[in-house]
């Protein structure tokens, strides 16, 4: 198993850090606290995001009818997990993870927790390599069914758009007709406070995640159904209740696969 190195900040550590976390190390916390530093705001980008995440797998639960789940990316566990959202509406709900951090490795165990009617398994696998991911998912999901595709801030770092692009038209290639994507991804034109934070955050040495325009994250939904109201800033997406949350440098929507 792959050591995991405690000397470097590590961004999925950092993120379970701004998202209240406890998986995360000092080297983590400092980085994170240095870029709070500069940028308050990453805490509401990480909280927001999440928040997207329920309320899509929410929907795609409720209103979709959708039962089957492949999280690719996941990162560290922290509260409302895709499997706690999806099994809290509808218990027989399936659930793949997909990630190759030797740390969310070592933390699967708290996502494999299930209803005894569902199902939740983990897969140590790269989203470099799609069919694989796809051939693993298909010993716990039925992959003639309609499955929802989840990919949460990961794309940003594959540093070619085009690469992410194609990486991602090939998970969906093996899903069928019926099966849908939730996406979202840190934004370009809405926040240059944000964009200034993580362009800085690139050249610490750490693994960068690159921040794309409105059109590049659309462009992730090309072949797609968008449900409404299509590819927005996440709290815009179908907020809970009366909210009039502001637009942030976070972006993302809902789509299924014809």
């Amino acid at each position: 198993m792959t050591e995991i190195d405690t000397s470097v900040p590590h961004s999925a550590r950092i993120w379970n850090y701004w998202l209240g976390g406890k998986d995360n190390y000092p080297v983590d916390e400092a980085a994170g606290d240095a870029y709070t530093a500069v940028f308050p705001g990453i805490v509401t980008i990480a909280r927001s995001s999440r928040a997207f995440l329920g309320r899509s797998i929410r929907y795609l639960v409720q209103e979709a009818g959708v039962r089957q789940f492949l999280d690719v990316g996941t990162g560290l566990p922290t509260v409302d997990n895709t499997h706690e959202v999806a099994q809290r509406h509808a218990p027989e709900s399936k659930i793949v993870y997909v990630d190759n951090d030797p740390l969310v490795l070592a933390h699967a165990r708290a996502l494999l927790t299930s209803t005894p009617e569902g199902v939740t398994a983990y897969e140590d696998l790269s989203l470099y390599d799609p069919e694989r991911i796809l051939a693993e998912a298909s010993k716990t999901l039925d992959l003639t069914r309609p499955t929802a595709l989840i990919i949460s801030g990961i794309l940003g770092h594959v540093t070619d758009y085009d690469q992410a692009r194609d990486l991602l038209t090939r998970l969906l290639a093996g899903l069928p007709s019926g099966s849908y994507l939730s996406l979202n991804e840190g934004s370009r034109g809405t926040d240059p406070d944000y964009e200034q934070a993580q362009d800085a955050y690139n050249e610490t040495g750490a693994v960068p995640y690159f921040l794309r325009p409105v059109d590049q994250i659309t462009g992730y939904f090309e072949g797609l159904e968008l449900v409404e109201p299509g590819v927005v800033s996440v709290p815009l997406w179908r907020p809970d209740g009366d909210a009039q949350p502001e637009p942030i440098g976070q972006h993302g929507g809902v789509g299924r696969k014809p």
